[in-house]
């Protein structure tokens, strides 16, 4: 991979994600609509699966498995100056010691804050943008993290994941037991490391469900929006969150998604 010419390309990020339409519901019938116009005052970064090793470009199937996870944040927090752009990156591939969606999940953030000024960035990433969004935490504009069904190595590397970038950074990672793809317990024992240098970290366990995380698709969106949402402006966590943040080790990071999660709060 060194030795080879990478192509010329650069990193982008996609448009802003509109909430689109939905069915108002009871619970959301109070709630402002979002003014086009309106002031954003944070923003959410989501990032895509890839590959291990290529030098292809992104895979538009990857980004649209994140579309409706970003709507989902958009639709929740749009009336409070939310706002949630897809990150393209440069080449489909982590390509070892290269990590580039690591690297373009930095720029990324460096582009929104150039785009919206000081404002606080959460990103939030699935399989190998799970790991990006770790590893790009370190960012000053980064607040808080949320690692989905996150690829992680499986095989010793010369130097372990680091997570000191997660200093002062508010982690959530969720991966379903039944997880053939990339290993539940891999996610667990960076987890458990990241909480050695770090009390705000928190793992949820999706109990039956796979890679994917489709078999519980609304628990994991609402679980998902209550701690984004927490953690960029302020609002109190559900109490499964803030009892898996507060939690020691084991217990926090093994914390079960309850079946209908989001539910009483009106997700």
């Amino acid at each position: 991979m060194a030795s080879q010419a990478l192509p010329a390309r650069g990193a982008r990020l996609g448009r802003a994600v509109a909430p689109g339409r939905v069915p108002r519901s009871p619970a959301a019938a109070g709630r402002r609509e979002q003014d086009p116009g309106a002031t954003v005052r944070a923003v959410v970064l989501a990032l895509p699966g890839g590959d291990a090793l290529s030098t292809r470009r992104r895979s538009p199937v990857a980004a649209a498995l994140m579309w409706p996870l970003a709507r989902h944040l958009v639709r929740a927090g749009a009336a409070e100056g939310i706002a949630a752009h897809l990150v393209h990156y440069r080449f489909r591939g982590w390509n070892g010691g290269h990590a580039h969606p690591a690297e373009d999940a930095e720029w990324a953030v460096g582009e929104a804050v150039r785009r919206y000024g000081d404002v606080p960035v959460c990103l939030v990433g699935f399989d190998m943008g799970a790991r990006a969004a770790l590893h790009a935490a370190g960012h000053p504009a980064v607040t808080s993290v949320v690692a989905l069904a996150p690829w992680l190595p499986d095989e010793p590397e010369p130097e372990p994941e680091p997570v000191k970038q997660l200093i002062g950074r508010r982690v959530l990672l969720a991966h379903g037991t039944n997880d053939e793809s990339t290993d539940p317990e891999l996610s667990f024992r960076l987890a458990e490391r990241a909480k050695k240098v770090n009390r705000e970290v928190c793992r949820f366990e999706v109990h039956s469900a796979g890679h994917a995380l489709h078999q519980h698709r609304a628990e994991v969106f609402a679980l998902t929006a209550d701690f984004v949402l927490g953690s960029l402006l302020e609002r109190p966590y559900a109490r499964p969150i803030a009892d898996a943040l507060a939690a020691p080790p084991p217990l926090g990071l093994r914390m079960p998604l309850a079946a209908g999660f989001g539910q009483s709060l009106g997700s």
